[in-house]
């Protein structure tokens, strides 16, 4: 196929400035949408009791993970209808749409009862909550990802879109960040587990209304006007889906191995150091922020490096060393003697993530076309990322629970080696993209 991208002529100085402001506001609400999210992965080790009664803690963390992969499953909805709204009404009305929502499910998260007040209805409320928050984060990432892959230049896409990762991991960041300040300077553990877990969610839901006040000046992409009107139009995105099966069973394939890495080394990772590598709460979260910080500057680095040598490279990078690796590290942290060792380690992973993390978004931008990109991206990521991802932390915290921790390493490995085999099928996007190919249809 003709490499599309260098056949798109650079813009000036202002479009550039427009395009970088447009990338950063929609940035500015994924992290807020992330953050939001990951604050009850953050936040579990102190209101698990609140609303799981047990003397077990990994009992505890079992239920709590229960409720976080059970948010996951309403992603493919999510994915489903803010594609749809996305492909129909607008790359900008599912960002505000998805923002909403989920402020509102931060906000039931922070003035629910515990199971101490109002019994079995909390635990209710609360996966209520978490299915709300999925259904969004299902909708954001779809949204986010088409926005920010066709509001790029052509020839910096993988930088530029490397910015979701920035703001997803941001988001988790500023999560631990505030966890770090209600420990050490602001509470004492009885007084978070107490109340003081409620707070992050407060935050949640007032920077989520900020960020619904930006988006609304959002500039719409050129990629969604000029496919408003076309034949596609006039079918659902779910039925347009299905006339793109090899782009579907690409973007399946090569999430599967990345988004079960992602997860264990984000949303589990704090509960291994403290479970398994037998770290404090505080020591756990401080490992934690600190490898985020690194793996979110590792992220543009990455992005740029695609843009010279392709997406292909990157991803088969993270898919070898990934099945060879995964066992051997996730055996040393959980041996690790030391803060220093555990961060060590987690950076190596990191660094073989990001090849993964950094691109993943744009490779699948590039293989759908405008009239059903936010679809396209949105609801077969979502439905791996629900299978895979969301069930990290509890397939993890099974094994223990079972005594066989090891088996979820070997899980984690053998899953990156099924993505493996999709990085070696696959073509690379960035020399086959269909993100410019509608404007320059136009254009001819």
């Amino acid at each position: 196929m003709t490499q599309i991208a260098d056949t798109v002529p650079e813009e000036g100085f202002y479009d550039t400035m427009r395009r970088i402001k447009a990338i950063l506001i929609g940035s500015a609400g994924n992290l807020v949408e992330w953050y939001d999210f990951y604050a009850y992965a953050s936040f579990a080790l102190y209101f698990a009791d609140s609303f799981f009664p047990n003397k077990d803690p990994v009992a505890q963390m079992l239920s709590s993970a229960g409720v976080f992969a059970l948010g996951f499953f309403m992603r493919p909805i999510g994915g489903l209808l803010f594609g749809h709204i996305g492909d129909r009404r607008g790359r900008r009305t599912a960002l505000m749409l998805s923002v909403f929502l989920m402020c509102f499910g931060s906000l039931m998260i922070a003035v629910t009862p515990t199971f101490q007040t109002i019994g079995v209805a909390a635990p209710a409320l609360l996966l209520l909550a978490r299915l709300l928050q999925g259904l969004s984060l299902g909708g954001e990432y779809g949204s986010s990802a088409t926005y920010l892959s066709e509001m790029a230049t052509a020839k910096h896409r993988g930088f530029y879109s490397s910015f979701q990762y920035v703001t997803l991991i941001g988001g988790q960041l500023v999560a631990l960040i505030v966890l770090l300040l209600l420990q050490n300077l602001i509470l004492t553990p009885d007084q978070l587990k107490a109340w003081g877990w409620r707070i992050p969610f407060l935050i949640g839901a007032l920077l989520a209304l900020v960020t619904l006040w930006m988006r609304r000046s959002l500039p719409e992409t050129e990629h969604f006007k000029r496919a408003s009107h076309t034949e596609g139009e006039r079918k659902s995105t779910l039925a347009a889906l299905f006339e793109h099966p090899r782009a579907v069973l690409i973007v399946i394939g090569l999430t599967a191995g990345g988004t079960l890495a992602f997860n264990t080394y984000t949303t589990y990772i704090q509960k291994f150091l403290k479970l398994s590598t037998g770290l404090t709460y505080v020591q756990s979260t401080l490992v934690t922020a600190g490898v985020l910080l690194f793996a979110l500057i590792l992220q543009p680095i990455y992005g740029a490096i695609s843009d010279k040598i392709g997406r292909r490279p990157l991803l088969l990078a993270f898919g070898v060393l990934s099945t060879l690796c995964t066992v051997p590290l996730l055996t040393g942290i959980q041996q690790a003697k030391s803060p220093l060792t555990a961060f060590l380690l987690i950076a190596v992973a990191w660094a073989i993530l990001s090849c993964y993390t950094s691109i993943n978004a744009v490779v699948k931008a590039e293989l759908f076309p405008a009239s059903i990109r936010a679809t396209g991206v949105g609801v077969p990521y979502a439905l791996t990322v629900s299978i895979f991802g969301g069930s990290a932390e509890y397939v993890a915290l099974w094994f223990k629970n079972a005594g066989m921790e090891s088996g979820f390493f070997w899980y984690a490995s053998a899953v990156a080696g099924c993505s493996l085999i999709v990085y070696f099928l696959m073509p690379d996007t960035k020399k086959t993209s269909l993100i410019d190919a509608d404007l320059i249809d136009r254009k001819a």
